[in-house]
């Protein structure tokens, strides 16, 4: 029976595999061959090429850890892990240059991306370890009190880009550089060895040469369909929203991301359902700082580079909104895990408010969900428990997160 089980696995792992590639490889092929296709294909087709592609490399970024050294490992996962949604909003962002409307649907993308993670993901690992376990909460590793304190710093700094009403060099310069510092922070923690499983596992076990080829490939072709499928697929969706008479923001809020999001998400799920959420979750938090300090960076950069000049790019009120209610979002969900741990009435307060956003979707809702968030944070910071764990995370965060004395 083992062997058995042990066979299915084998043959499972490399189904996996062989779908993931063929996923990105249509694409490749669709490019290569300049083939018309109808306004749904165009769509759909390099949507799932950035599905595949992100799945790819995200065993890749796991293979890597047995490669290249920490510090370097680091950065390079931290790219590697949002590089999908990178390459569809550094598009938009350098169309936003030459065409304003665009300005719109990059920030809409990031805003969205980051609203998933926390609103979205971080309940659903919850929820899928809860009905895997009946356990009700999921435990936060205290040396991820630096990827709170650093969402912490740029949830602050946030709150003041809705104000200017632009994106500037200016962010560029603080978001990245607190990513740079984060990174280095980062890299003087303890980093255990990684447990892979699925795809990744039976890659490890092959020598050490052609491990090396296998992780450089899936390094390189998911990055070089992502290069290929993030135009079509973002203009496929403002083409499909105007003939569908779809407001063009929505999709590229959500469904662009989730796109993108997807592999990642999966991934979470399944640590959960293993009985490793605290990877799970650990896995999500650390992607909304790679996408709430770089992603956010990157874009007035990438406008600035387009348009060939330093001039800020200009946000309305709708995009000030957005960046409001994801920096309260983000605000609620730093505090609610000050205290180290996520609790399931936690996780249905987080997927409830942020449902409530598509049942009401005006600006009014919009900015009574931001100033919601807002208030529930007080709430708790009202409590002496999370005002000591918030003044935990403050003091300690920098750190590496783990307090002086304590294990």
């Amino acid at each position: 029976m083992p062997l058995r089980s042990s066979r299915l696995a084998l043959a499972r792992d490399y189904a996996l595999l062989a779908v993931a590639l063929a996923l990105v490889g249509q694409w490749v092929a669709v490019h290569a061959s300049g083939v018309a296709l109808g306004p749904v294909a165009e769509t759909v087709l390099p949507g799932l090429a950035i599905f595949g592609a992100a799945t790819l490399l995200s065993w890749a970024a796991e293979l890597a850890q047995l490669e290249i050294a920490q510090a370097l490992a680091l950065a390079a996962l931290a790219l590697v892990a949002v590089l999908p949604e990178y390459a569809v909003d550094m598009y938009l962002a350098w169309q936003a240059a030459r065409e304003p409307a665009y300005a719109a649907y990059a920030t809409a993308n990031m805003t969205g991306a980051n609203r998933l993670l926390i609103g979205l993901g971080w309940s659903v690992v919850l929820l899928a370890y809860w009905a895997r376990t009946r356990q009700r909460s999921i435990a936060v590793q205290p040396a991820q009190r630096l990827e709170l304190f650093t969402l912490l710093v740029a949830t602050c700094y946030a709150f003041v880009i809705p104000l200017k009403r632009t994106l500037s060099v200016v962010d560029t310069i603080f978001l990245i550089g607190l990513f740079v510092c984060y990174i280095r922070a980062a890299s003087r923690g303890h980093v255990a060895e990684p447990g892979l499983a699925g795809p990744p596992e039976r890659l490890a076990l092959l020598s050490k040469p052609w491990r090396r080829a296998a992780t450089l490939a899936l390094f390189l072709l998911p990055a070089y369909a992502i290069l290929i499928s993030a135009e079509p697929f973002a203009n496929g969706l403002l083409h499909n929203a105007r003939r569908l008479g779809i407001e063009e923001f929505i999709l590229i809020q959500w469904l662009a991301p989730l796109a993108s999001e997807a592999p990642e998400f999966i991934v979470a799920v399944m640590f959960a359902l293993r009985g490793n959420p605290t990877a799970g979750l650990g896995t999500l938090i650390s992607s909304k700082v790679n996408q709430w300090t770089l992603l956010v960076g990157l874009l007035p950069m990438v406008y600035a580079l387009s348009g060939g000049h330093l001039q800020p790019m200009p946000l309305d009120a709708r995009q000030a909104e957005e960046l409001f209610l994801t920096a309260a979002q983000s605000l609620l969900g730093i505090v609610v895990l000050a205290n180290l741990s996520f609790g399931l009435w936690e996780a249905l307060l987080m997927l409830g408010l942020f449902s409530l956003q598509f049942v009401f979707p005006t600006t009014q809702i919009r900015l009574l969900l931001g100033y919601a968030y807002l208030a529930v944070t007080l709430l708790y910071l009202a409590s002496p428990t999370f005002r000591r764990s918030a003044r935990d995370l403050i003091r300690f965060g920098w750190r590496g997160g783990v307090r002086s004395g304590s294990a």
